[in-house]
């Protein structure tokens, strides 16, 4: 299971990062605030629904509330927080609709990032995602399965050398963290994946954009048929970075 709130132990910079004249730079200890919060969410240890509060992050992180309210502004800013009224700040949820735009949008552009990786992935980014494969945890630990499923879009999304599409990939990864649950956690879903991994990057050695297309589509399509079992019946799983 995911680890509680609490759990997480962290320390702040001490002073912010020093100029050149020795003063302290507020900036950097806001954007570790705002990186701490980030990872929390997308770690499920700040879950869909719970409620955020300022002055209690400020104690869990060990800084002031000055930088923690500039992390939340920024967190809502990236979808990953919202205001509800008569509650304040909560980690944003996904509704039936948002979980199927989303996957909709990751199918057109990461169906893309495939197809562009095929013609321009580098032998060296072509090795590390097969490497990656030869990793692969298989059927162990769900966070293990989902740490390593995200390290081998994350090289295929770079691999396709277009800093924007990166950059809109990065957004949509982000709002993932929002499903609470990794789809690698339903049985045989590894394996499969696994093997569609496979698919997409001998498709991407073989320089074949239309077929690294079509089969990174197909991965995110099967992906999705997942997320809706564990939509309607999330019993068998944990509560883990998803998929």
């Amino acid at each position: 299971m995911a680890e509680q709130s609490g759990s997480r132990k962290t320390t702040a910079p001490a002073g912010g990062d020093a100029d050149e004249a020795g003063r302290t730079n507020p900036e950097s200890r806001g954007e570790w605030t705002y990186q701490q919060l980030r990872e929390a969410i997308q770690a499920g240890e700040l879950k869909p629904g719970e409620r955020i509060r300022e002055i209690e992050m400020a104690k869990r992180l060990e800084v002031s509330r000055t930088p923690v309210r500039e992390a939340l502004r920024r967190l809502e800013a990236d979808g990953l927080l919202t205001f509800v009224p008569y509650r304040g700040m909560v980690i944003a949820e996904l509704d039936h609709q948002a979980v199927m735009e989303l996957y909709q949008m990751r199918e057109v552009l990461e169906g893309t990032a495939a197809g562009l990786a095929a013609r321009h992935a580098s032998e060296a980014e072509i090795t590390l995602l097969r490497d990656l494969i030869a990793a692969d945890p298989g059927d162990g630990d769900p966070k293990a399965l989902a740490k390593h499923n995200r390290q081998f879009h994350g090289s295929l999304y770079r691999s396709a050398h277009n800093r924007y599409l990166l950059k809109t990939l990065n957004v949509l990864s982000d709002a993932m963290a929002l499903l609470g649950m990794t789809t690698l956690s339903l049985t045989g879903r590894s394996a499969t994946a696994r093997q569609e991994h496979q698919d997409i990057v001998d498709a991407v050695e073989a320089r074949d954009q239309e077929r690294a297309e079509t089969t990174a589509r197909y991965h995110i399509r099967e992906a999705q048929r997942a997320r809706l079992r564990l939509m309607f019946d999330g019993s068998d799983v944990e509560e883990v970075d998803p998929d």
